[in-house]
């Protein structure tokens, strides 16, 4: 699966650069739209809660949906020490968002980082949610590049990366626009959505994002995944990968090994879809939502 190491690359890439916001939230950033089932929807990196948008309408009256868009992305403010563990830290937000609001049972619907964090509470707190989504999401991205990692292996490369992504701070702002916009044609195959991609991203924190990608990278929860008592839907992406020599069947088996721990998994690979699926591939995406909600 190196082929894959190619669009890992520029996600990387994407979010080199971003800006330093300031100020620390207390609680996390929640649209709240409409009354029914509760459905937390969390974005991926950089991203603000507005990429459920169209999902959302899609859906419909069905659900109360609980918008998030997490400290440090998209021009929220950052945490106050990031480096302390962003993601033990953002999960005690959304534990506390939960308890807060009384919600009771909720789906949670993670994308990328945001489907990561799902799975993370799916382990933590089995009881909590009544089912988990999970789009475009590994329990360990290390071992696509390197079959063999382990989490303490990983830390030098994941360090370096850290270290480059901080470093290119120094680009101008229109330099950094430039190149994401570069970058987000391998991780959005509907160009419409693009320009919004790129403002999201250079409004974030760039040590947010150096720091969060630094622990998905060293992060390995696929042995936990066992502990996932609730129903989970998975939906990978491929398209990007075919013209570097992978095939929906090469990135299925990839998904089957991350996740064959997991006891009670949908999984499924949009045809078309880059890594923005709902974006990109809606028809599939909304299809296996329906179905499985």
């Amino acid at each position: 699966m190196k082929k894959v190491v190619v669009r890992l690359i520029a996600i990387i890439a994407f979010v080199v650069g971003l800006q330093v916001q300031a100020s620390t939230p207390s609680k996390l950033n929640a649209r709240v739209i409409g009354e029914g089932q509760p459905m937390i929807m969390i974005p991926g990196l950089t991203c603000d809660g507005a990429v459920w948008d169209s999902t959302i309408e899609a859906l419909g009256d069905k659900y109360q949906y609980h918008v998030l868009t997490l400290p440090g992305f998209a021009g929220q403010a950052p945490l106050a020490d990031v480096e302390a563990g962003f993601f033990s830290q953002i999960k005690s937000l959304v534990y506390q968002y939960i308890e807060d609001n009384k919600i009771e049972k909720p789906i949670i619907v993670g994308h990328s980082l945001g489907g990561f964090l799902a799975l993370q509470i799916g382990i933590e707190k089995p009881e909590l949610a009544e089912k988990l989504v999970v789009v475009d999401a590994l329990p360990f991205m290390t071992a696509i590049q390197m079959p063999t990692a382990t989490e303490e292996s990983a830390k030098p490369f994941a360090q370096n990366m850290k270290t480059q992504m901080k470093a290119a701070a120094s680009q101008t702002d229109e330099q950094k626009r430039t190149f994401q916009q570069m970058q987000l044609q391998s991780l959005i195959r509907n160009k419409k959505y693009i320009e919004t991609a790129t403002n999201w991203g250079v409004s974030s924190d760039m040590n947010t994002v150096a720091q969060a990608m630094y622990e998905m990278y060293t992060t390995d929860i696929r042995a936990d995944l066992a502990k996932i008592k609730v129903p989970t839907l998975v939906l990978g992406a491929w398209a990007a990968y075919e013209s570097y020599g992978s095939t929906k069947e090469s990135v299925m088996n990839m998904y089957k090994a991350q996740y064959a721990k997991h006891p009670n998994l949908k999984l499924d690979i949009s045809e078309g879809g880059y890594h923005f699926i709902m974006w990109d591939d809606p028809e599939f995406f909304l299809n296996w939502l329906n179905k499985f909600l």
